[in-house]
């Protein structure tokens, strides 16, 4: 069971909560139906991104077995078979979109777009485990693109309104962390002469760090720019949205320190769920927002 478990990678899972940002944003969260219709969608996504998961483990068994860490995956340990992790990922897909179109939303939403955005998620991922993920660049905006679909859904699923702000810090945001995440697998290339994936050849560090210090400059312009903008401190009645610039300035430079300095990056998920720093950062980023949002 636990070979089972782990090639779906449950951990992972967090990373789907993109799908509650919309409603949070919008004040909605203590509005039951509309709640729960996002954590409807958020789980149709894990279902969703645990499929894709088995059939990267099917597509990368061979080079995982190379890889000091990924061999320790199910499938490329052995653990698990190709057949029932193609199983496994067939059930995963299916429930991800019958979640959607059985689910009684409480909510008045257009299921065929919610199908869409799920499809194309599973179809856009497929093609990037198949073949995209070898192309150096389009590997890490086709990652960046998920996340984007994720907001795209929560805010379809639950009828709020999605800032443009929202879809360009999330794009960036996600860039930042997937460039920071291949990092780490440059590292080890240069290190062992190990590629976790084809694209790696086309990187190298010094293009790496530029990269990521791009990102994280441009992120943190647009967060500040998106906490002034007279169009949000309207919505949210209060000018004190700029506060909030603090944390997610503390939240990027440790990250950057992270991977430039520890060469930990190489799952931003792990990051978040051990690095106290950075559950600080992001708690304080929370707190605040919920006082402006909901208290203030």
């Amino acid at each position: 069971m636990k070979p089972i478990i782990s090639i779906l990678r449950p951990h992972q899972w967090v990373k789907n909560c993109f799908v509650l940002l919309p409603l949070f944003f919008n004040g909605g969260f203590l509005d039951v139906p509309l709640l729960l219709s996002a954590m409807t969608m958020t789980l149709a996504f894990c279902f969703a991104a645990s499929g894709i998961y088995c059939l990267n483990d099917i597509c990368d068994v061979e080079a995982d077995r190379l890889h000091p860490k990924k061999c320790l995956r199910p499938v490329a340990c052995g653990a698990v078979s190709k057949r029932p992790a193609f199983v496994l990922m067939t059930l995963c897909m299916v429930a991800s979109i019958s979640l959607v179109c059985l689910f009684p939303w409480q909510v008045e939403v257009d299921i065929t777009h919610l199908l869409g955005i799920i499809l194309l998620y599973l179809l856009m991922n497929i093609a990037y485990c198949v073949r995209l993920k070898q192309i150096a660049i389009v590997d890490v905006f086709i990652i960046a693109a998920g996340y984007v679909l994720r907001i795209i859904a929560g805010a379809m699923a639950t009828s709020v309104f999605l800032s443009y702000w929202m879809v360009l810090m999330t794009f960036l945001l996600a860039l930042f962390l997937a460039f920071a995440k291949r990092r780490d697998d440059v590292v080890m290339y240069e290190e062992t002469n190990i590629k976790a994936r084809n694209s790696i050849a086309r990187y190298n560090l010094p293009f790496m760090n530029q990269v990521i210090g791009i990102l994280a400059s441009i992120t943190m312009v647009c967060y500040i720019m998106y906490t002034v903008s007279p169009e949000v401190t309207g919505r949210f009645h209060s000018p004190f949205l700029y506060v909030t610039s603090a944390f997610v300035l503390a939240g990027i430079i440790r990250y950057l320190q992270i991977t430039i300095v520890d060469m930990k990056s190489g799952s931003p998920t792990k990051v978040l769920l051990e690095d106290r720093f950075v559950q600080a950062t992001v708690l304080g980023w929370l707190i605040a927002f919920v006082i402006v949002i909901y208290v203030a």
